[in-house]
């Protein structure tokens, strides 16, 4: 099939989002199949504007054009996951390796950044709005603007907090039993 792809300008910089399925959704004509849009929006982001920190043959590190704090970045996967059961455990293993590295590189950099939060939304009820599997890595510091509102004040029993462990040990016995 062939794909034809313009480049993006700073008149269209927010439809250019850099994670790449939303870079697509105005480039690539909705009948297109996704192996074709994943394989086409590597090559838009590499067109759109974009502030890269590292990049190799399975993912990208840039920062995001709506940062909670100054420095907060992204590290997408180059191959389509739209949950984490989707992605295999190279490339997840590999997305936390990256993460981790660019955390590190944020707090030593001179950016402002006391901590770190990560953020990696897996379906509608966890706020993923790009279904794309991508890992966010904010820089914290004192009084920033950035909240998670909560209620901590939840403290559950330890009879529930054992019945649902055994819910979850049993769902793990049964998806991973044959690996170690």
């Amino acid at each position: 099939m062939n794909i034809e792809l313009r480049p993006c300008t700073e008149d269209d910089y927010d439809f250019c989002f850099e994670v790449k399925t939303a870079a697509m959704r105005p480039h690539i004509e909705p009948h297109w199949g996704w192996d074709e849009a994943v394989q086409a929006s590597i090559h838009v982001a590499g067109q759109c504007p974009s502030s890269r920190i590292y990049e190799d043959d399975r993912v990208l590190a840039l920062l995001t054009i709506g940062p909670v704090n100054p420095g907060h970045a992204m590290i997408i996967p180059k191959t389509h996951a739209t949950y984490m059961k989707e992605m295999d455990e190279e490339t997840g293993a590999h997305l936390f390796r990256i993460t981790m590295r660019v955390a590190q590189a944020i707090r030593e950099s001179g950016v402002k950044c006391e901590g770190i939060n990560l953020f990696l939304a897996d379906g509608e009820a966890a706020f993923q709005e790009v279904f794309d599997l991508h890992m966010h890595v904010f820089p914290r510091y004192a009084g920033d603007p950035f909240r998670v509102d909560a209620n901590w004040d939840n403290k559950p029993d330890r009879d529930e907090l054992d019945r649902i462990a055994a819910k979850i040990a049993d769902s793990y016995k049964n998806l991973w039993s044959e690996v170690s």
